[in-house]
């Protein structure tokens, strides 16, 4: 059962024990979280591993007697690199939680409690996720204003900041137009010195008014007059900005006699803010309107809800009407969106193109008017006719938002979270919203979560789960045919739902070792069909941890193949390396049972763990898969070679055949070949498909 792969967590464990490190490893694991492990064995290799690898967290033993905690905080500390150090413990008491961030750890985490543990790693990473992101920010920020910078200077438009009133910034093309040489001219000069005496008090009482907040008018029309006291009409346009870390006004100023056509250029204006297409706000400019509404919230305890839409099946519906009629098919989205939410529009809602084939909604109000809003789209969606070049139907719509309030005032916050939410919808069928509450995520989130466990066992009953097959492919010249099955949960629109959506919460609900069960069980009915067939076929199945620990599992498993006639040398069963590692007991014995019917193991995402050679001492599979992480741009990184070739080779010398999954490329395969790699797999070679028609013999 392929769960995916999230970004990993590149971990230094400090432990006297190596299995105490590898249970800390399985626990993040066994949570959906990724990890790139590494144990130092020595106070020397922990400072070089500091120095010379990337680490994202220490865990440390408080009790460690190989080295010592309060060597580790200082060799954390002194690294001069932003790496969180947690403490380890069994139990805490005041004298010790002192002492630890006395040492400078940031956190600790308790053994014995497994929420507890999990809630500091990943608080700390996602801290550190936060810092590290603000300072890209920043870097990001400092070039974007030198860029700024580089651009109002180059620029024909007369432009100025001022601040309080005087001029803190100005171009060359605004200080010609007022007739002077350089910046130092005018540098800390009001702007009211350039106003011409009949409009000093108007343009006074603005000042006054933008100093209290107040928004700038679009268009401003003054007399203004040159350093010669020559007098000219002008037009202002306000923007509000900030230059050197102060809130100021950007502000641009230009004969009116340049301005030939003002309506003209206003239309222009409005033109560059839509999409060409529908006639929405195109993404930049909802953007804009979106951050400032987050904004708004952060400051202010505003309160906005953003919606994002895609049609249903929209691929499938582009096919049959043609690529000619994509355009219409978008406008007439459009239209059924501005129709279904006229009096929305009317109040200060916004609708925008927001992708090729999805839009988006940005309205002011509380939780229930969102969600009514997401209702009322939806339905409206269902029941309008589309007609495109002749023809006519109806669609449905996934929709995802979120309420944007003080708790998520940022904008790819706010992004995640809607564009979750439609991937959630369209995976549950289709027709329906979602919609994040942060101030109900609790509720929110456990309704969503039953609903899974509900459609989870309705599957099982009814025979809702599929499979689907990927071939794998010898290296070195055997042809016969061997598959790795994939589980896939089927939508009620006919799409299939990856196991990364619902296995989590089959596992925390006690329902993996059933689905197990689906697994093994129509693999074994494949597998005897193509025997009859005179096609027979190796498969390759996931099982999980909750298999490992059964003890029935190989019984079911001897009855299955007995009643459909089939071969167990014909079924191999894979298990991760890090669940055999903190179930070895359980592993041999389950190895044992199973290899009595023929059956093979295989021991995958091998070399991801802290000892993976020792482990080979212990138990010792058909297969071993190597970890996807080093076959990643395997053709450039030399250091990755060379870990297949270790890991190939160690297989080998314990006869044991071995697997490459991943696999992206030709150049992979020619490096997978030269490091004596047995068989491969990847999109590259074929995709996964629901039948199983590879030509192992080409």
């Amino acid at each position: 059962m392929a769960t995916g792969k999230d970004t990993a967590l590149r971990l230094l464990l400090v432990a006297d024990l190596v299995n105490e490190a590898e249970a800390m490893v399985s626990r993040l694991r066994n949570a959906g979280t990724a990890v790139r492990p590494l144990r130092a064995e020595s106070l020397d290799e922990l400072v070089s591993i500091l120095a010379q690898q990337p680490v994202d967290m220490v865990l440390a033993d408080y009790t460690a007697v190989v080295i010592p905690f309060d060597h580790v905080a200082k060799a954390v500390m002194g690294c001069g690199k932003d790496v969180p150090l947690l403490a380890v413990l069994d139990g805490i008491t005041d004298d010790i939680l002192e002492n630890v961030q006395g040492l400078g750890a940031q956190a600790v985490a308790l053994h014995s409690r497994n929420q507890q543990f999990l809630k500091n790693v990943l608080t700390e990473w996602n801290d550190l996720e936060a810092r590290r992101s603000q300072r890209r920010l920043e870097a990001q920020m400092r070039e974007t204003q030198r860029r700024c910078d580089m651009l109002i200077d180059s620029s024909r438009e007369p432009i100025a900041y001022i601040h309080e009133g005087m001029h803190i910034r100005a171009n060359q093309a605004y200080l010609d137009m007022f007739g002077y040489e350089s910046f130092d001219d005018i540098e800390g000069m009001s702007l009211l010195d350039l106003v011409a005496t009949p409009d000093v008090e108007a343009f006074k009482a603005l000042l006054k008014r933008l100093s209290k907040g107040e928004d700038p008018p679009p268009r401003y029309e003054l007399t203004a007059h040159d350093s010669n006291g020559e007098e000219f009409p002008a037009v202002m346009e306000f923007v509000a900005a900030e230059y050197q870390g102060e809130h100021c006004q950007q502000i641009i100023f230009r004969h009116q006699a340049t301005e030939s056509d003002p309506e003209l250029v206003q239309e222009l204006e409005e033109l560059r803010k839509r999409d060409q297409t529908t006639g929405l706000l195109n993404r930049p400019t909802f953007l804009r309107k979106l951050e400032d509404a987050v904004v708004d919230a952060g400051q202010n305890q505003a309160q906005y809800g953003l919606l994002l839409l895609e049609p249903d099946n929209y691929q499938r519906i582009l096919h049959e009407i043609g690529l000619s009629g994509a355009d219409a098919l978008l406008v007439a989205i459009a239209k059924c969106m501005n129709d279904a939410l006229a009096a929305e529009l009317a109040n200060g809602a916004q609708i925008a193109r927001f992708s090729e084939n999805s839009f988006a909604v940005l309205t002011r109000g509380d939780y229930q008017i969102t969600t009514a809003l997401a209702e009322q789209l939806r339905a409206a969606f269902a029941a309008y006719v589309f007609e495109v070049d002749g023809k006519s139907g109806s669609l449905t719509a996934s929709i995802g938002g979120v309420q944007i309030g003080e708790k998520i005032a940022s904008v790819s916050q706010v992004l995640a979270k809607a564009s979750h939410g439609i991937q959630s919808s369209s995976s549950m069928g289709g027709n329906r919203a979602e919609i994040f509450d942060p101030g109900a995520v609790d509720r929110a989130e456990e309704e969503r979560i039953q609903a899974w466990v509900l459609r989870i066992k309705d599957a099982l009953l009814n025979d809702h789960f599929a499979l689907i097959y990927q071939p794998i492919i010898s290296l070195l010249g055997s042809p016969s045919p061997m598959y790795e099955t994939y589980l896939r949960l089927e939508g009620n629109s006919g799409e299939s739902v990856a196991p990364k959506h619902f296995l989590p919460i089959a596992e925390e609900h006690g329902l993996l070792g059933q689905i197990d069960r689906w697994v093994i069980l129509n693999a074994i009915k494949s597998i005897a069909a193509r025997a009859r067939a005179g096609k027979p076929v190796t498969l390759l199945v996931k099982i999980s941890q909750a298999s490992l620990l059964d003890e029935a599992m190989p019984v079911f498993i001897a009855e299955q193949l007995a009643e459909h006639n089939a071969s167990g040398a014909s079924l191999l069963l894979q298990v991760p390396e890090s669940k055999v590692f903190i179930n070895l007991r359980a592993a041999q014995v389950f190895a044992a049972a199973v290899g009595k019917l023929d059956c093979k193991m295989v021991l995958e995402q091998f070399g991801a763990g802290l000892d993976s050679f020792q482990l080979l001492a212990h138990f010792v599979p058909g297969f071993v898969k190597i970890d996807r992480s080093f076959i990643d741009e395997l053709p450039k990184n030399s250091a990755n070679q060379q870990r297949v070739r270790e890991l190939a080779q160690k297989a080998r010398e314990h006869h044991i055949q071995s697997i490459a999954e991943f696999v992206q490329d030709a150049a992979s395969m020619s490096v997978l070949f030269s490091c004596g790699v047995d068989y491969a797999e990847g999109d590259f070679l074929a995709m996964a498909g629901p039948d199983m028609n590879y030509d192992f013999d080409n």
